[in-house]
């Protein structure tokens, strides 16, 4: 699994353990969800940032901890001759809002970067939550996600 990490704004400082939890987690999906060959687009920000981009692509006024933009949900044309990869799409994580939450919920902030990074990785392979069944299935990989992980609720 190739995973790109950056920061935005650039000037945003971000621990490194933070960047190493978030690239094994979703190492760890790749792994587990057969996308060995995947390579997805990390990037960690703040709650302005994230306000934007949740009120410009989901019509919602406010800041989110996690927003997954898939490129595979639709039928793309299959490249002869090319590299063998799937660009899953990209991730924005909130750094402050998993600060907050980690906070509000009684457990470490490496927990819910893994956590938001299962989460969004998980959206990536085209699992979701709108239904209850599909909420219970997703929730269900993303405790095997974490629990391979080595992370348990605190």
């Amino acid at each position: 699994m190739n995973v790109i990490i950056s920061n935005y704004p650039e000037d945003l400082s971000v621990p490194a353990e933070y960047v190493e939890n978030v690239t094994a987690a979703a190492e760890k999906v790749g792994d587990l969800y057969g996308v060995e060959n995947g390579e997805v687009s990390i990037t960690l920000t703040n709650n302005a940032y994230i306000h934007e981009l949740n009120r410009e692509y989901r019509g919602i006024d406010r800041p989110t901890d996690v927003l997954s933009f898939a490129l595979n949900e639709s039928e793309e044309p299959e490249v002869k001759g090319g590299v063998d990869l799937n660009v899953l799409g990209d991730l924005v994580i909130s750094v402050e809002r998993a600060e907050e939450q980690a906070a509000e919920y009684g457990h470490s902030v490496k927990r819910e970067m893994a956590f938001l990074t299962v989460h969004g990785m998980l959206h990536l392979l085209g699992y979701d939550h709108m239904e209850e069944a599909d909420r219970l299935e997703m929730e269900a990989e993303q405790r095997f996600v974490m629990e391979k992980l080595g992370i348990r609720r605190e």
